[in-house]
Protein backbone atom coordinates (compact mmCIF):
# COMPACT_ATOMS: atom_id res chain seq x y z
CA UNK A 1 0.00 0.00 0.00
CA UNK A 2 2.79 2.78 0.45
CA UNK A 3 3.11 2.51 -3.46
CA UNK A 4 -0.49 3.86 -3.61
CA UNK A 5 0.97 7.65 -4.25
CA UNK A 6 3.89 6.73 -6.08
CA UNK A 7 5.18 9.04 -8.70
CA UNK A 8 2.09 11.02 -9.08
CA UNK A 9 2.81 14.78 -10.69
CA UNK A 10 0.34 17.30 -9.57
CA UNK A 11 1.77 19.84 -12.82
CA UNK A 12 4.18 19.39 -15.49
CA UNK A 13 4.26 15.61 -16.16
CA UNK A 14 7.16 15.18 -18.62
CA UNK A 15 5.99 17.86 -20.85
CA UNK A 16 5.50 21.92 -21.37
CA UNK A 17 2.60 22.98 -23.13
CA UNK A 18 4.35 25.57 -25.47
CA UNK A 19 1.24 27.30 -27.24
CA UNK A 20 1.49 30.76 -26.27
CA UNK A 21 0.73 32.37 -29.98
CA UNK A 22 -0.41 31.59 -33.27
CA UNK A 23 2.14 33.41 -34.83
CA UNK A 24 4.59 31.46 -33.08
CA UNK A 25 3.04 27.81 -33.42
CA UNK A 26 2.62 28.20 -36.76
CA UNK A 27 6.52 28.57 -37.45
CA UNK A 28 7.51 25.61 -35.23
CA UNK A 29 7.22 27.69 -31.88
CA UNK A 30 9.91 29.73 -32.52
CA UNK A 31 9.98 33.16 -30.77
CA UNK A 32 13.32 33.84 -29.07
CA UNK A 33 14.66 35.84 -31.08
CA UNK A 34 11.38 37.78 -33.07
CA UNK A 35 9.18 40.76 -32.02
CA UNK A 36 6.21 39.65 -33.99
CA UNK A 37 3.60 41.10 -31.56
CA UNK A 38 3.43 41.73 -27.51
CA UNK A 39 4.23 37.33 -27.04
CA UNK A 40 7.42 38.82 -26.37
CA UNK A 41 6.93 39.37 -23.30
CA UNK A 42 6.65 35.55 -22.86
CA UNK A 43 9.35 34.36 -25.08
CA UNK A 44 11.75 36.91 -24.74
CA UNK A 45 11.23 39.92 -22.81
CA UNK A 46 14.09 41.98 -24.59
CA UNK A 47 12.19 41.83 -27.77
CA UNK A 48 9.34 44.27 -26.53
CA UNK A 49 11.58 47.10 -26.95
CA UNK A 50 11.79 46.29 -30.84
CA UNK A 51 8.12 46.28 -31.97
CA UNK A 52 7.29 48.19 -34.23
CA UNK A 53 3.92 49.61 -33.22
CA UNK A 54 3.06 51.74 -29.98
CA UNK A 55 0.93 49.38 -28.78
CA UNK A 56 0.07 45.57 -29.34
CA UNK A 57 -2.78 43.14 -28.34
CA UNK A 58 -3.48 39.78 -28.72
CA UNK A 59 -4.97 36.92 -27.16
CA UNK A 60 -5.89 33.29 -28.28
CA UNK A 61 -6.66 29.78 -27.73
CA UNK A 62 -5.56 26.21 -28.66
CA UNK A 63 -7.73 22.87 -28.52
CA UNK A 64 -5.74 19.78 -27.60
CA UNK A 65 -7.02 16.39 -28.94
CA UNK A 66 -5.28 13.20 -28.79
CA UNK A 67 -4.56 9.66 -28.57
CA UNK A 68 -1.96 7.85 -25.88
CA UNK A 69 -2.47 3.88 -26.19
CA UNK A 70 -1.24 1.32 -23.67
CA UNK A 71 -0.19 -2.22 -24.36
CA UNK A 72 1.65 -4.96 -22.35
CA UNK A 73 4.32 -6.63 -24.02
CA UNK A 74 3.17 -9.92 -26.16
CA UNK A 75 -0.42 -9.23 -24.91
CA UNK A 76 -3.79 -8.22 -27.46
CA UNK A 77 -4.71 -6.49 -24.85
CA UNK A 78 -5.06 -2.32 -24.94
CA UNK A 79 -5.77 0.79 -23.42
CA UNK A 80 -6.71 4.11 -24.22
CA UNK A 81 -6.25 7.37 -22.53
CA UNK A 82 -9.60 9.32 -23.41
CA UNK A 83 -8.77 12.91 -23.76
CA UNK A 84 -10.72 15.96 -21.99
CA UNK A 85 -10.98 18.54 -24.61
CA UNK A 86 -8.03 21.17 -22.99
CA UNK A 87 -7.47 24.52 -24.00
CA UNK A 88 -4.45 26.40 -23.47
CA UNK A 89 -4.70 30.35 -24.13
CA UNK A 90 -2.94 33.51 -23.44
CA UNK A 91 -3.29 36.65 -23.83
CA UNK A 92 -0.58 40.10 -24.58
CA UNK A 93 -0.55 43.48 -24.20
CA UNK A 94 2.10 45.39 -24.63
CA UNK A 95 3.22 49.52 -25.50
CA UNK A 96 6.21 51.19 -25.90
CA UNK A 97 6.38 53.73 -23.46
CA UNK A 98 9.27 55.83 -24.71
CA UNK A 99 11.09 55.23 -28.37
CA UNK A 100 13.68 53.09 -26.40
CA UNK A 101 10.88 51.11 -23.16
CA UNK A 102 8.76 48.83 -23.77
CA UNK A 103 5.87 47.57 -21.30
CA UNK A 104 3.84 44.84 -21.15
CA UNK A 105 1.86 41.85 -19.54
CA UNK A 106 1.40 38.28 -20.35
CA UNK A 107 -1.07 35.86 -19.32
CA UNK A 108 -0.08 31.88 -20.35
CA UNK A 109 -0.62 28.64 -19.38
CA UNK A 110 2.54 26.86 -19.73
CA UNK A 111 1.40 23.18 -18.19
CA UNK A 112 -2.54 21.74 -17.92
CA UNK A 113 -4.26 18.85 -18.86
CA UNK A 114 -6.73 16.07 -18.85
CA UNK A 115 -7.36 13.13 -19.31
CA UNK A 116 -8.79 9.45 -18.39
CA UNK A 117 -7.44 5.83 -18.94
CA UNK A 118 -10.79 3.51 -19.77
CA UNK A 119 -12.44 2.16 -16.75
CA UNK A 120 -10.79 -1.21 -15.26
CA UNK A 121 -7.92 -0.97 -17.48
CA UNK A 122 -4.22 -2.52 -16.17
CA UNK A 123 -2.79 0.68 -14.60
CA UNK A 124 -5.90 1.72 -12.74
CA UNK A 125 -4.29 1.32 -9.32
CA UNK A 126 -1.37 3.66 -10.92
CA UNK A 127 -3.27 6.44 -12.35
CA UNK A 128 -7.31 6.53 -13.55
CA UNK A 129 -7.82 10.14 -14.05
CA UNK A 130 -6.38 13.49 -13.97
CA UNK A 131 -7.31 17.62 -13.91
CA UNK A 132 -4.95 19.70 -13.39
CA UNK A 133 -4.71 23.58 -14.72
CA UNK A 134 -1.18 26.12 -14.25
CA UNK A 135 -1.45 29.71 -15.51
CA UNK A 136 0.86 32.69 -15.31
CA UNK A 137 0.87 36.31 -15.68
CA UNK A 138 3.77 38.00 -15.97
CA UNK A 139 4.00 42.00 -16.16
CA UNK A 140 7.16 43.13 -18.64
CA UNK A 141 9.46 45.66 -19.25
CA UNK A 142 12.12 46.17 -22.02
CA UNK A 143 14.84 48.80 -22.62
CA UNK A 144 16.51 49.18 -26.11
CA UNK A 145 20.06 51.02 -26.51
CA UNK A 146 19.46 52.27 -30.02
CA UNK A 147 18.60 49.86 -32.44
CA UNK A 148 21.30 47.14 -31.52
CA UNK A 149 20.51 45.75 -28.10
CA UNK A 150 17.43 45.26 -25.81
CA UNK A 151 17.25 43.89 -22.48
CA UNK A 152 14.38 42.68 -20.35
CA UNK A 153 12.42 40.95 -17.61
CA UNK A 154 9.44 40.10 -16.06
CA UNK A 155 8.33 38.91 -12.50
CA UNK A 156 6.29 35.53 -12.89
CA UNK A 157 3.60 34.56 -10.68
CA UNK A 158 1.91 30.98 -11.18
CA UNK A 159 -0.83 29.36 -9.65
CA UNK A 160 -2.19 25.90 -9.91
CA UNK A 161 -4.55 23.21 -9.15
CA UNK A 162 -5.07 19.43 -9.36
CA UNK A 163 -7.51 16.60 -9.41
CA UNK A 164 -6.70 13.27 -9.42
CA UNK A 165 -8.43 9.67 -9.36
CA UNK A 166 -6.82 6.64 -9.21
CA UNK A 167 -8.26 2.87 -8.14
CA UNK A 168 -7.34 0.96 -4.31
CA UNK A 169 -6.53 -2.92 -4.77
CA UNK A 170 -8.29 -3.03 -1.46
CA UNK A 171 -12.49 -5.01 -2.52
CA UNK A 172 -15.34 -4.20 -0.51
CA UNK A 173 -19.01 -5.22 -1.47
CA UNK A 174 -18.79 -2.00 -3.65
CA UNK A 175 -16.11 -2.90 -5.57
CA UNK A 176 -12.29 -1.64 -5.47
CA UNK A 177 -11.69 1.23 -3.27
CA UNK A 178 -11.12 4.72 -4.56
CA UNK A 179 -8.16 7.89 -3.86
CA UNK A 180 -8.83 11.34 -4.92
CA UNK A 181 -7.00 14.00 -4.61
CA UNK A 182 -7.53 17.44 -4.98
CA UNK A 183 -5.16 20.90 -4.20
CA UNK A 184 -4.69 24.22 -5.33
CA UNK A 185 -0.74 26.22 -5.12
CA UNK A 186 0.69 29.27 -5.74
CA UNK A 187 4.48 30.89 -5.84
CA UNK A 188 6.54 33.68 -8.11
CA UNK A 189 9.31 33.31 -10.41
CA UNK A 190 10.84 35.45 -13.27
CA UNK A 191 11.78 35.56 -17.08
CA UNK A 192 14.92 37.65 -18.78
CA UNK A 193 16.24 38.06 -22.21
CA UNK A 194 18.25 39.44 -25.11
CA UNK A 195 17.65 40.51 -28.04
CA UNK A 196 20.31 42.02 -30.75
CA UNK A 197 20.32 42.94 -34.06
CA UNK A 198 23.89 42.92 -35.17
CA UNK A 199 22.53 44.23 -38.86
CA UNK A 200 19.31 44.90 -40.13
CA UNK A 201 17.99 41.45 -41.33
CA UNK A 202 19.28 39.37 -38.31
CA UNK A 203 18.50 39.35 -35.07
CA UNK A 204 19.45 37.20 -32.14
CA UNK A 205 18.16 36.13 -28.76
CA UNK A 206 18.86 34.33 -25.55
CA UNK A 207 16.25 34.21 -22.84
CA UNK A 208 15.59 32.18 -19.83
CA UNK A 209 12.57 31.36 -17.74
CA UNK A 210 13.20 30.27 -13.83
CA UNK A 211 12.28 27.31 -11.87
CA UNK A 212 9.09 27.49 -9.92
CA UNK A 213 9.01 25.08 -7.01
CA UNK A 214 4.61 24.56 -6.23
CA UNK A 215 4.24 23.94 -2.98
CA UNK A 216 0.94 21.65 -2.26
CA UNK A 217 0.51 22.43 1.50
CA UNK A 218 -2.86 20.47 2.61
CA UNK A 219 -4.19 19.30 0.03
CA UNK A 220 -7.15 17.61 0.34
CA UNK A 221 -7.28 13.62 0.06
CA UNK A 222 -10.21 11.30 -0.23
CA UNK A 223 -10.21 7.37 0.76
CA UNK A 224 -12.76 5.10 -0.19
CA UNK A 225 -12.13 1.54 1.55
CA UNK A 226 -14.67 -0.90 3.31
CA UNK A 227 -15.16 -0.58 6.72
CA UNK A 228 -12.92 -3.29 8.05
CA UNK A 229 -10.09 -0.97 6.82
CA UNK A 230 -11.25 2.57 7.63
CA UNK A 231 -8.97 2.82 10.83
CA UNK A 232 -5.91 2.50 8.35
CA UNK A 233 -6.83 4.44 5.42
CA UNK A 234 -8.72 7.48 6.63
CA UNK A 235 -11.97 8.43 5.01
CA UNK A 236 -10.30 12.46 4.70
CA UNK A 237 -6.54 13.37 5.36
CA UNK A 238 -4.61 15.90 4.13
CA UNK A 239 -1.47 15.60 1.91
CA UNK A 240 1.73 18.13 0.99
CA UNK A 241 4.22 17.81 -1.74
CA UNK A 242 6.52 19.98 -3.72
CA UNK A 243 6.70 20.06 -7.73
CA UNK A 244 8.64 21.82 -9.71
CA UNK A 245 8.00 23.86 -12.86
CA UNK A 246 11.47 23.90 -14.85
CA UNK A 247 13.58 26.07 -16.01
CA UNK A 248 14.05 27.15 -19.88
CA UNK A 249 16.98 28.27 -21.18
CA UNK A 250 16.40 29.56 -25.15
CA UNK A 251 18.84 30.58 -27.95
CA UNK A 252 17.43 31.90 -31.57
CA UNK A 253 18.31 33.35 -34.47
CA UNK A 254 16.41 34.75 -37.55
CA UNK A 255 17.08 36.21 -40.82
CA UNK A 256 14.46 37.88 -42.75
CA UNK A 257 15.00 37.93 -46.55
CA UNK A 258 14.38 41.34 -47.65
CA UNK A 259 10.44 42.26 -46.73
CA UNK A 260 8.89 39.24 -47.52
CA UNK A 261 10.72 35.55 -46.18
CA UNK A 262 11.68 35.22 -42.75
CA UNK A 263 13.49 32.25 -41.18
CA UNK A 264 14.47 31.20 -38.15
CA UNK A 265 15.44 28.35 -35.59
CA UNK A 266 15.46 27.85 -31.65
CA UNK A 267 17.38 25.34 -29.03
CA UNK A 268 15.35 25.13 -25.93
CA UNK A 269 17.28 23.29 -22.86
CA UNK A 270 15.08 22.75 -20.37
CA UNK A 271 16.41 21.79 -17.00
CA UNK A 272 14.45 18.65 -15.99
CA UNK A 273 16.38 17.37 -13.85
CA UNK A 274 15.33 19.15 -11.27
CA UNK A 275 12.69 16.43 -11.22
CA UNK A 276 14.62 13.69 -9.22
CA UNK A 277 11.89 12.50 -7.04
CA UNK A 278 8.93 13.65 -5.35
CA UNK A 279 7.38 13.32 -1.74
CA UNK A 280 4.30 12.61 -0.59
CA UNK A 281 3.87 13.51 3.44
CA UNK A 282 0.54 12.74 5.12
CA UNK A 283 -0.76 14.53 7.61
CA UNK A 284 -2.33 11.51 8.97
CA UNK A 285 -0.48 8.47 9.35
CA UNK A 286 -1.18 5.00 9.78
CA UNK A 287 0.51 1.88 10.01
CA UNK A 288 -0.18 1.08 6.36
CA UNK A 289 -0.37 4.68 5.17
CA UNK A 290 3.30 6.27 5.78
CA UNK A 291 4.53 9.26 4.11
CA UNK A 292 6.59 8.43 0.30
CA UNK A 293 9.08 9.28 -1.22
CA UNK A 294 9.60 7.66 -4.91
CA UNK A 295 12.29 8.57 -7.54
CA UNK A 296 11.62 10.38 -10.68
CA UNK A 297 15.10 10.57 -12.27
CA UNK A 298 13.61 13.40 -15.23
CA UNK A 299 16.91 14.00 -17.57
CA UNK A 300 17.49 17.69 -19.01
CA UNK A 301 16.51 17.65 -23.00
CA UNK A 302 16.97 20.51 -25.51
CA UNK A 303 14.27 20.90 -28.14
CA UNK A 304 15.38 21.45 -31.44
CA UNK A 305 12.73 24.00 -33.45
CA UNK A 306 12.81 25.41 -36.71
CA UNK A 307 10.48 27.67 -38.73
CA UNK A 308 9.66 30.06 -41.61
CA UNK A 309 6.90 33.12 -42.59
CA UNK A 310 5.95 33.95 -46.11
CA UNK A 311 4.25 37.22 -46.56
CA UNK A 312 2.29 36.09 -49.79
CA UNK A 313 0.12 38.99 -50.57
CA UNK A 314 0.15 42.48 -48.68
CA UNK A 315 -2.59 40.85 -46.16
CA UNK A 316 -1.95 37.12 -46.25
CA UNK A 317 1.22 35.77 -44.29
CA UNK A 318 1.77 31.93 -44.64
CA UNK A 319 3.45 29.87 -42.04
CA UNK A 320 5.68 26.28 -41.50
CA UNK A 321 7.76 24.61 -39.17
CA UNK A 322 8.76 21.92 -36.82
CA UNK A 323 10.54 20.38 -33.80
CA UNK A 324 12.28 17.56 -32.26
CA UNK A 325 11.00 17.21 -28.55
CA UNK A 326 12.69 14.07 -26.81
CA UNK A 327 11.08 12.51 -23.86
CA UNK A 328 13.01 13.59 -20.12
CA UNK A 329 11.57 10.50 -18.80
CA UNK A 330 13.85 7.13 -18.04
CA UNK A 331 12.69 4.41 -19.93
CA UNK A 332 12.97 2.46 -16.26
CA UNK A 333 10.67 5.44 -14.36
CA UNK A 334 8.25 5.72 -17.37
CA UNK A 335 4.64 6.57 -15.50
CA UNK A 336 1.18 6.09 -17.19
CA UNK A 337 -0.01 9.05 -15.74
CA UNK A 338 2.60 10.97 -17.88
CA UNK A 339 2.88 8.91 -20.76
CA UNK A 340 5.58 11.19 -22.93
CA UNK A 341 7.17 9.93 -25.86
CA UNK A 342 9.85 11.32 -27.99
CA UNK A 343 7.93 14.00 -30.07
CA UNK A 344 8.20 15.39 -33.77
CA UNK A 345 6.29 18.41 -34.09
CA UNK A 346 5.11 19.79 -37.76
CA UNK A 347 2.88 23.14 -37.81
CA UNK A 348 1.42 25.14 -40.31
CA UNK A 349 -0.08 28.40 -39.96
CA UNK A 350 -1.59 31.81 -42.04
CA UNK A 351 -3.05 35.44 -40.65
CA UNK A 352 -5.10 37.28 -42.59
CA UNK A 353 -5.79 41.12 -42.42
CA UNK A 354 -9.03 42.01 -43.07
CA UNK A 355 -8.96 45.41 -41.54
CA UNK A 356 -5.69 47.56 -40.92
CA UNK A 357 -4.29 47.01 -37.75
CA UNK A 358 -6.23 43.76 -37.13
CA UNK A 359 -4.95 39.78 -37.72
CA UNK A 360 -6.77 36.61 -37.82
CA UNK A 361 -4.03 34.43 -37.14
CA UNK A 362 -4.44 30.45 -36.95
CA UNK A 363 -2.55 27.64 -36.90
CA UNK A 364 -2.12 23.91 -36.53
CA UNK A 365 0.33 21.41 -34.77
CA UNK A 366 0.54 17.56 -35.42
CA UNK A 367 2.57 15.85 -32.75
CA UNK A 368 3.50 12.63 -33.34
CA UNK A 369 4.57 10.52 -30.39
CA UNK A 370 7.74 7.40 -31.37
CA UNK A 371 6.65 4.09 -29.77
CA UNK A 372 8.53 3.02 -26.95
CA UNK A 373 9.03 0.56 -24.69
CA UNK A 374 9.02 1.48 -20.95
CA UNK A 375 8.00 0.58 -17.35
CA UNK A 376 8.00 2.03 -13.75
CA UNK A 377 10.12 -0.52 -11.97
CA UNK A 378 9.30 1.08 -8.54
CA UNK A 379 5.81 -0.49 -9.50
CA UNK A 380 6.81 -3.54 -11.76
CA UNK A 381 4.66 -1.93 -14.26
CA UNK A 382 4.95 -1.34 -18.52
CA UNK A 383 4.40 -1.99 -21.98
CA UNK A 384 4.62 -0.49 -25.06
CA UNK A 385 3.19 2.88 -25.53
CA UNK A 386 2.24 5.09 -28.36
CA UNK A 387 0.58 8.61 -29.03
CA UNK A 388 -0.50 11.18 -31.14
CA UNK A 389 -2.32 14.80 -31.09
CA UNK A 390 -3.88 17.28 -33.32
CA UNK A 391 -3.88 21.06 -32.03
CA UNK A 392 -5.70 24.00 -33.80
CA UNK A 393 -5.41 27.55 -32.54
CA UNK A 394 -7.20 30.47 -33.22
CA UNK A 395 -6.43 34.56 -32.32
CA UNK A 396 -6.49 38.19 -32.67
CA UNK A 397 -4.02 40.57 -32.84
CA UNK A 398 -4.35 44.65 -33.11
CA UNK A 399 -1.68 46.51 -33.17
CA UNK A 400 -1.59 50.82 -34.07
Amino acid sequence: MLTLMSAGLLFAGGYQVNLHGQRNMGMGLIGTSLSLDGSSAFYNPGGLSFLKSDFSFSGGLSLMMGRVTYQPVDMEYQAHIKHKLNTPLYFYGAMKATKNLGVGIAVNTPFGNGFSWEDNWNGRFLIQDLKFKAITIQPTVSYKIKDLISIGAGLVYAYGNIEMNRALPIEGANGEGKLNIQGSTNNWGFNAGVMVHPFKSLSLGLSYRSLIRMKVNAGDVTMTVPESVSADYPATNKVSTALPLPANLDFGASYEFGEKLLIGFNLCYVFWGVHDSITFDFETNTDKLKDVTNPTLYKDRMIIRLGAQYKALSWLTVRAGGYYDPSPIPDDYFHPQTPNCDQIGLTCGVSVNPFKNLSVDAAFLYLMGSERESYYTPDNFGGKYRSAFYIPGIGLTYSF
